[in-house]
């Protein structure tokens, strides 16, 4: 009974232990705040829906508590997705937004970055659109003030900002000489890689080759970047790169 009764002791005693060590690693690993800026409804004139809701997974599974921000704007355009042609609708950023979001958006202008621990935009037409002028300007875009603000303010608190698919040259508009991928470049299932790699360069950033299912990290500027749908790739493996992404966000933050 002495020698079942010590067992039982011992057994409960390292139960407590790993109780109290699992509890230690999800507050110090886990339970980072992440803010997601999306960019309206849908891939061609909005945020990347497959994209986003692979962010969103990968936080949720990471322990992270999410807050989703929009610019209060309208759209370039607002493109009919069965067809694939713009029309003469006007539709509102942060209002199309909330439809990925569930309706748990806030305006651009109440994010804070004291308030998170990281900042992750998804891809998207509407990244090069809506969040900066890239789709027309290429590497002379500018950038929507309130989204190179929080960005600027991330960076300046060394807190680690995610970015997948185009979105990524918002970050190489903002911060010259940081590193970034796009993708491969020079090979046929990533076909606007090459391109949108050289306008990179000319902003004098540096473009890291990457297949689908990886992300770069730049350490020095704690950018963590992944191709996601830059690829021609099952989406399996665009939803497993964008997890590698958001996995090195969080162990930045």
């Amino acid at each position: 009974m002495l020698t079942l009764l010590h067992h039982c002791g011992r057994n409960l005693l390292t139960f407590r232990t790993l109780q109290i060590v699992n509890k230690s690693y999800y507050a110090t690993e886990m339970g980072k705040r992440v803010a997601v800026v999306l960019a309206g409804c849908g891939v061609y004139d909005g945020s990347e829906i497959h994209e986003a809701s692979a962010v969103l997974v990968h936080l949720s599974r990471g322990g992270a508590s999410v807050n989703m921000f929009a610019p209060n704007i309208d759209q370039m355009h607002v493109v009919d997705h069965l067809k694939g042609e713009p029309n003469q609708e006007k539709r509102n950023v942060l209002v199309e937004s909330a439809r990925l979001a569930r309706g748990n958006i806030q305006d651009m202008s109440k994010l804070s970055v004291k308030d998170h621990d990281a900042i992750i935009l998804p891809g998207g037409f509407g990244a090069a659109k809506n969040l900066c002028t890239w789709a027309v300007q290429g590497k002379d875009c500018s950038v929507n003030e309130e989204v190179k603000a929080a960005l600027q303010a991330f960076h300046g608190e060394g807190k680690p900002i995610g970015l997948c698919c185009i979105s990524p040259v918002i970050a190489a508009k903002v911060f010259p000489g940081c590193e970034v991928t796009v993708g491969k470049e020079n090979d046929d299932k990533y076909p606007n890689t090459t391109d949108t790699a050289a306008a990179i360069s000319q902003l004098g950033c540096k473009h890291v080759c990457k297949s689908v299912g990886e992300s770069h990290v730049d350490e020095k500027n704690k950018l963590v970047t992944t191709a996601a749908f830059m690829c021609d790739a099952p989406i399996h493996e665009i939803y497993d790169g964008i997890g590698t992404m958001v996995k090195d966000v969080l162990k930045l933050a």
